[in-house]
């Protein structure tokens, strides 16, 4: 396996836990400041879908399995969503129901974003096996989307519980997951090379389900401010297409 894999896992880890240990510094956000962050990370992760992933499959494999790939990653993280409890099991607790509101949320964020971490590494490793520079082009751009994204998963949790270490523990965490499943994804297909163009599908297909059913969902439901969210989101794509061609 390359150690570059676990070189941009590092990366991605380690941005991620600067995000979350931001939390401790800018203490309170706009929503619209979170809301805009995970709309550029949505951006970064749409056209990484593609250029990074989904196109290289096609091109290293053919079209019908780059559709059978796309399938089965679009199938992978919806049965882990089925797996995991809504807010609704939390609510068995004794939460103020004045609270109730600020758990749906928070929940909905948090398992949105730990959620879209597994195509993420996924990502960062499958990509990195079949072609070093774009791999770190797509390692680059998540990293930075990640900052924002570490924030967004303490800075709530701080705010909720009122204490520091779980909140930074959690998005450190969320951040160990995306090391761990680039150096899963890297040494699956680099020891089964002549699957590689399947795995690119695969994790292709899951960051197109998530940042469709997730990401853009969640920062545009009832929102007052859309205009700022697109510009967000369209920073995001640029970014990675930008990246893209250079590094790539």
């Amino acid at each position: 396996m390359p150690a570059d894999v676990i070189y941009a896992g590092l990366v991605v880890f380690f941005l991620t836990s600067f995000g979350s240990l931001l939390a401790i510094v800018v203490k309170k956000l706009p929503n619209i400041g979170l809301d805009v962050s995970l709309a550029f990370s949505g951006g970064i992760m749409l056209v990484a879908s593609f250029t990074s992933l989904i196109l290289p499959s096609i091109k290293a494999g053919n079209i019908y399995l780059t559709l059978i790939g796309i399938t089965l990653g679009v199938l992978l993280i919806y049965i882990i969503e089925k797996k995991i409890p809504h807010e609704e099991q939390f609510f068995k607790y004794n939460i103020p129901d004045t609270e109730k509101l600020n758990v749906k949320n928070l929940i909905l964020v948090v398992l949105a974003i730990i959620i879209h971490n597994i195509p993420e590494g996924m990502a960062v490793g499958v990509s990195i096996v079949n072609d070093v520079n774009k791999g770190w082009a797509t390692a680059i751009a998540i990293g930075i989307q990640d900052v924002p994204e570490g924030l967004a998963v303490s800075l709530p949790l701080m705010y909720l519980t009122r204490k520091l270490f779980i909140p930074i523990l959690v998005g450190i965490l969320s951040g160990f997951s995306e090391f761990l499943f680039a150096v899963l994804g890297g040494v699956m297909f680099f020891l089964f090379n002549s699957l590689l163009p399947l795995g690119l599908a695969i994790a292709g297909g899951a960051m197109v389900y998530v940042t469709v059913k997730e990401v853009f969902p969640q920062v545009y439901k009832g929102r007052e401010n859309p205009d700022f969210i697109t510009v967000g989101f369209l920073a995001g794509m640029l970014t990675m297409l930008y990246l893209d061609t250079v590094l790539g």
